[in-house]
């Protein structure tokens, strides 16, 4: 089991270099390019995460999952948020709501998730010496 979540270490850390989102004419962002203080937060939390796995921590693993998950879903919400402030110089809310509609999620979101879950569903084997 140790495995698996060190798999879903590795996940989140990847998934933080892949494209993320996509912004016409500029290109693939990745978390990076999204908000370095985000990104930051990810790799800390990641960080967590392995040592607690390296150490046998499940309640810890499975927390700072939780915490990953929050923060990915907070990115999704901050993205939308923050494209549709991008086109704010536009007079109508409809031609905002198009525009906005152009910046498009990319397959990284998958990764990161499926990194968080595996650490948040996988329960490590404790072992317990016999006295």
């Amino acid at each position: 089991m140790k495995n698996i979540q060190l798999i879903g270490v590795l996940l989140v850390i990847m998934g933080s270099f892949l494209p993320l989102v996509h912004v016409p004419i500029i290109g693939n962002w990745n978390y990076w390019k999204l908000d370095h203080y985000l990104a930051i937060t990810c790799w800390i939390l990641s960080a967590c995460a392995l040592f607690g796995v390296l150490n046998n921590r499940s309640k810890m693993v499975r927390i700072i999952g939780g915490l990953l998950i929050i923060l990915f879903i907070f990115t999704l919400v901050a993205v939308k948020l923050q494209s549709l402030d991008y086109f704010s110089f536009l007079p109508f809310k409809n031609w905002r709501e198009t525009f906005a509609g152009i910046v498009k999620l990319k397959w990284g979101w998958i990764i990161e998730f499926l990194g968080a879950f595996l650490l948040l569903i996988i329960k490590t084997q404790q072992k317990y010496e016999a006295s």
